[in-house]
């Protein structure tokens, strides 16, 4: 991890104000993101809901750039603990797989303002970001990871086969988010194991 990455994360989990300072203002930016999308969320705005003045905020980060993306690493950084918690201790690499993508579609859909923000709030000028970029990919390694210790048929057994699996399954797992309803009979558990014994029973 990148020495100014394991700063931002020390300051946030520090004790006393300025680690609680900066946990209020990621709550409140991706809030602020997920709401206004990133360009009408403005660092005045989200300044004066935190209850700071704008020049305090760019105390803590130098541009929006800056904020937005450590409200995306800490996205990441939740969804991360979530899914290596979820699968730590389970042998079957299947059973593992399908407690990832519990884990997975239980933040996605049950994770509020950061998961959002994570998923659907990237401004299109900010996708190329290199930090951006290796958070995302470094998340996609832990499924990668998974489905690399899958028992596959040889047609799927190569690196692309794997690399298309992994596409297609995490492809299937994002999108709920834009159909899912938490009144409705399916819970994220269900939705997994059921999207899990489809690809099983295809294969």
């Amino acid at each position: 991890m990148a020495v100014a990455a394991q700063r931002a994360m020390a300051a946030e989990r520090a004790p006393g104000p300025r680690g609680a300072r900066r946990r209020q203002i990621l709550e409140v930016a991706a809030a602020r993101f997920r709401s206004h999308g990133y360009g009408a969320a403005s660092m005045r705005d989200i300044a004066g809901q935190v209850g700071i003045l704008a020049g305090s905020l760019y105390h803590h980060f130098p541009s929006k750039d800056d904020l937005f993306t450590a409200v995306y690493e800490e996205g990441v950084r939740r969804i991360t603990a979530a899914v290596t918690g979820a699968v730590a201790g389970i042998g079957d690499p299947w059973a593992r797989l399908e407690a990832a993508m519990v884990a997975h579609l239980n933040y996605l859909l049950e994770g509020g303002d950061f998961a959002v923000v994570v998923l659907r709030a990237l401004p299109a000028d900010l996708r190329g970001h290199r930090r951006l970029v290796a958070l995302r990919d470094g998340y996609e390694d832990l499924f990668r990871a998974l489905i690399d210790d899958l028992p596959l048929p040889p047609r799927l057994a190569g690196a692309e086969g794997r690399d298309s699996l992994r596409l297609m399954l995490l492809g299937a797992l994002n999108w709920t988010q834009t159909w899912y309803r938490p009144d409705g009979a399916a819970t994220p558990a269900r939705i997994a194991r059921d999207f899990l014994a489809l690809l099983r029973g295809a294969l």
